[in-house]
């Protein structure tokens, strides 16, 4: 017998398990600072924004490991020559499912989660995701 039935729905969206508030700096911020959000917010990944405050890219640890290893730290290099534009991304309403699979085709840990603006409004990395299994496991077990 299976532990969950399938006709049960759990209705899980992005909003449920997103991270808040979203971690966000200006396309002109250092690398070296972007770097510092992180360490300090213990995170894996920082949206850049544009100065209406619209989602322009974002700055993920894979980022700066390239900035790294390509000399391009300790130069005030800013953030949007490093950063992915364009990110994949999400609504806060949509099913976590949803995100699984972007995360999944596309290889990312870190889907940030806009609104109808375009503005950043939560972060669904895969340790959120992680989190929500392990309090369904032990909601089930």
């Amino acid at each position: 017998m299976p532990i969950i039935r399938r006709s049960r729905k759990f209705p899980i969206r992005v909003a449920d398990i997103m991270s808040t508030p979203p971690i966000i700096a200006k396309d002109y911020t250092p690398v070296e600072e972007i770097a510092r959000l992180m360490n300090e917010n213990n995170i894996g990944s920082v949206m850049i924004v544009d100065p209406s405050g619209c989602l322009t890219g974002i700055i993920t640890e894979r980022d700066l490991i390239f900035a790294i290893a390509n000399g391009k730290i300790g130069k005030n290099l800013p953030a949007y020559m490093i950063m992915t534009e364009n990110p994949i991304t999400i609504e806060p309403d949509a099913p976590i499912d949803e995100a699984l699979k972007k995360m999944r085709e596309n290889n990312i840990r870190h889907l940030p989660v806009i609104n109808s603006e375009k503005k950043p409004v939560g972060m669904v990395s895969l340790r959120d995701v992680i989190d929500a299994i392990l309090t369904f496991i032990r909601v089930f077990t």
